[in-house]
């Protein structure tokens, strides 16, 4: 069988831009991928930025870590007297086990009260005290102060 030259150029042009247009692809894939991890990054960047600025602020100016703010902040925002651990774990970033020593924590310095759920044994509930809902307000006012220094309105 015979081929003529230019089919065999057409073939081989043909062969070359199916070529670039798969190297076009995989380069906008790439893009899209390094874009996406950028972002990633960038948000990781600016969590960590904040976080970091909450943390030392709360502690230095209300003995509170960030965990015990939000904490205390979803506890109080429920607008329930109690709260089952259960449900507070659920909303938080928290594992389980972290908020139950937050938890520990706020209840050793007297900003909240747990009791054992009376219907379900394994219940626990959580109850900011008076005192834990005077600090809570009082702290409010700089994690808003930080989140409003760092995120536009």
């Amino acid at each position: 069988m015979h081929v003529h030259p230019m089919s065999t150029h057409k073939f081989h042009a043909h062969l070359m831009r199916v070529h670039l247009m798969r190297a076009h692809d995989k380069m906008r894939v790439m893009d899209t991928e390094a874009g996406l991890v950028a972002r990633w990054r960038s948000l990781l960047t600016c969590y960590n930025t904040i976080a970091c600025e909450l943390d030392r602020r709360l502690q230095e100016r209300h003995g509170l870590s960030m965990s015990e703010f939000e904490t205390l902040d979803r506890l109080i925002d429920t607008g329930c007297d109690k709260c089952r651990m259960q449900e507070l774990a659920g909303d938080m970033y928290l594992s389980q086990s972290a908020l139950s020593r937050t938890v520990a924590r706020l209840e050793k310095h007297g900003l909240v009260e747990r009791a054992m759920c009376d219907s379900d044994r394994r219940g626990v509930f959580v109850k900011a005290t008076d005192e834990g809902r005077q600090r809570h307000a009082e702290a409010r006012k700089t994690h808003l102060e930080v989140l409003g220094e760092h995120l536009d309105p």
